[in-house]
């Protein structure tokens, strides 16, 4: 259960940033026939056609198209607020907000239309748009990436991965050719990566973000203690495991389950 937890979790994160990047962290406005772009400081009216989504909202996105996607599999027809947010632990109130930037997602009295959400959500994730994917460092963490390889995810997909160890170099991992960390511009560019998943040594995550913003990676899932220097253009989201179990541990002591619900 807890590896499944974990996997999804890098999913969520992964389509997240994969959102965001695709869109050359502009401020995206869409409306329920088409998406437009405006700049950083573009507005995007409450009451017009095009509404301003805020990051908060965005990334609960991926964590709504799963659970919708889900239902649609069972076969479930139109789904309430209210059992969205028993299955995600989200407040009602916050799911009802979050939908309505995209307008009129639901009718009140009936709920949502299941399919309708799963095609709109899947059209706003971009999840007919696959998105290649590398991973820098096979050690203890990067092999667990590689073998999971997002296997119930068809629209993201670990295609290459580096090392420095010349004992992992020609060889592969699940399928996934491990390259030297020097042949990261030819790679990068022939696979078309997006997105990177960073495991290296804290003291190489500096110099190896800085490799692969230059090779054209716009989007960076970095699981290393550094706190990455990246241009405005490019998405970093900082994964630091023994940062998430200190928190854990403090709301545990600090915050009563059952007033505050089961959230990550």
């Amino acid at each position: 259960m807890k590896k499944t937890q974990e996997s999804r979790g890098i999913y969520y994160l992964l389509v997240y940033v994969k959102w965001f990047t695709i869109k050359e962290n502009r401020i995206l406005c869409i409306d329920l026939g088409a998406t437009s772009e405006r700049g950083r400081r573009g507005n995007c009216s409450m009451n017009g056609p095009d509404t301003k989504i805020p990051q908060a909202t965005a990334k609960r996105l991926p964590l709504y198209y799963r659970f919708i996607q889900s239902l649609y599999n069972s076969g479930k027809l139109r789904v309430s607020s209210a059992e969205l947010s028993e299955a995600v632990k989200v407040d009602s109130a916050t799911i009802r907000r979050d939908f309505s930037y995209f307008g009129a997602l639901g009718k009140k009295g009936y709920g949502y239309n299941v399919q309708h959400l799963l095609t709109f959500f899947r059209k706003t994730l971009n999840q007919d748009e696959v998105t290649n994917v590398a991973l820098v460092g096979v050690g203890h963490l990067g092999t667990a990436f590689a073998n999971y390889n997002f296997l119930k995810n068809n629209s993201t997909r670990i295609v290459v991965a580096f090392d420095a160890d010349e004992n992992k170099v020609g060889t592969t991992t699940q399928d996934v050719p491990i390259y030297h960390v020097s042949d990261m511009k030819e790679q990068i560019e022939a696979n078309k990566v997006d997105v990177a998943i960073l495991t290296v040594p804290s003291q190489f995550a500096q110099s190896v973000a800085d490799e692969l913003v230059e090779y054209g990676v716009t989007g960076i899932l970095n699981f290393t203690p550094a706190r990455l220097n990246v241009p405005a253009h490019v998405r970093v989201h900082h994964i630091d495991l023994s940062i998430e179990l200190q928190s854990l541990v403090y709301f545990m002591k600090h915050y009563s389950q059952s007033a505050e619900g089961v959230k990550s």
